[in-house]
């Protein structure tokens, strides 16, 4: 696993062209386009490229094994619903994507924020009973790629005799465990599992309320968690370039609006979109880099908040969250292709490089001090 001081980057791929600004169009997927994405992440320096979850979309793990056999370097962070495939499957799907990918696997737990998209799958749980049935249905998948016999689990939501822990993980003692959820059930099930907590692009002061609460979550089980952020960064050459691409992209949305996945309806269910709704409500620019507009403009369904600038000052934008224990960015763009090569080509490296400057300049005050 990542350690903590580490900086780590996840693009996100998508089967087909899709984003705010680009309605879905053709079959759900296009080979093509979701290997050349695939293939611009694994060359760019990502660490991991997420595979979401949609009531709608392709199977995560299938998508992934495929981009195994076409990529040598760049993990894949599979998002996965508990409740509708047996924890004992699932263990062994996930192992077995960590063999043919040689360790690259790694689980995004999604308990599930709105009803109406469950019960297309056929699970009508409420949010609390799904966050109970989660955090049964992890401590299974941990039990079994940590057991060395026989697994049996008595509970409320499964009941397993002899579950199998043959198919092992490459990675020892497991493949690492990403949670998102920003609600009190969420933020308990976090502390007891996750090894990286997932929120979505907010301002200093909501991470530094959050991060605190899911370490004290944490702390009860004497765990430590490592934290994500999500942003949509939108770079230029110049400022005032960048700006003016995001006030594009803005009306683009609004154009489109009502065709892409990201559209009209009611208000989001789901407490991370609560919380850029939250942010979106103090401006469309309320602190430094962040733009909320787009996340207001599509009500938050979604990782929507973006980072403006330059590469390097994006750069340091991602440095300043860093100083208040983010380690991981999930990053990806409007035009996901495009922005994927050029965060690989500028970003990546920027942020890197601040990173390891700060992390010299600690180890030096310390050896000083000594």
């Amino acid at each position: 696993m990542t350690k903590s001081q580490d900086v780590e980057f996840i693009g996100m791929v998508q089967p087909r062209q899709q984003s705010e600004i680009h309605p879905a169009q053709g079959p759900a997927i296009d080979p093509g386009y979701f290997r050349a994405s695939v293939e611009a992440h694994d060359q760019g320096g990502f660490d991991r490229i997420l595979i979401g979850w949609y009531s709608n979309g392709p199977d995560g793990l299938l998508l992934a094994s495929h981009a195994a056999a076409y990529s040598s370097k760049v993990g894949f962070l599979v998002a996965h619903r508990p409740g509708f495939q047996a924890p004992t499957n699932a263990a062994r799907a996930f192992a077995t994507l960590d063999q043919l990918s040689n360790g690259r696997a790694a689980i995004h737990v999604i308990s599930g924020g709105d009803d109406a998209d469950q019960a297309r799958d056929g699970d009508w749980l409420g949010k609390d009973d799904r966050y109970a049935r989660t955090d049964e249905y992890v401590s299974i998948l941990k039990s079994i790629w940590t057991g060395s016999g026989p697994v049996d689990h008595e509970g409320a939501y499964y009941r397993i005799k002899g579950a199998s822990p043959e198919v092992r993980t490459v990675q020892q003692p497991r493949i690492p465990i990403y949670f998102g959820g920003a609600s009190e059930a969420a933020l308990r099930v976090s502390g007891r599992h996750a090894d990286v907590y997932a929120l979505w692009g907010e301002t200093h002061a909501q991470v530094r309320e959050i991060v605190a609460r899911v370490r004290a979550e944490a702390a009860k089980h004497g765990r430590e968690v490592r934290f994500s952020l999500s942003f949509r960064p939108i770079l230029a050459e110049t400022e005032e370039e960048a700006w003016a691409r995001a006030e594009g992209i803005l009306q683009r949305v609004r154009a489109v609006r009502g065709q892409a996945a990201l559209g009209r309806g009611p208000g989001p269910q789901n407490a991370g979109s609560q919380r850029l709704l939250e942010a979106a409500a103090l401006g469309d620019r309320p602190e430094g880099r962040l733009y909320t507009a787009i996340a207001r403009e599509t009500g938050a369904r979604g990782n929507t908040t973006a980072l403006v600038g330059t590469p390097q000052q994006v750069a340091e934008a991602f440095l300043e969250y860093y100083d208040l224990g983010v380690t991981t960015f999930l990053i990806r763009g409007f035009d996901p292709l495009e922005d994927a090569v050029e965060y690989g080509r500028t970003l990546l490296p920027l942020t890197r490089r601040l990173v390891a400057e700060r992390l010299a300049r600690r180890t030096n005050s310390l050896q000083a001090a000594e």
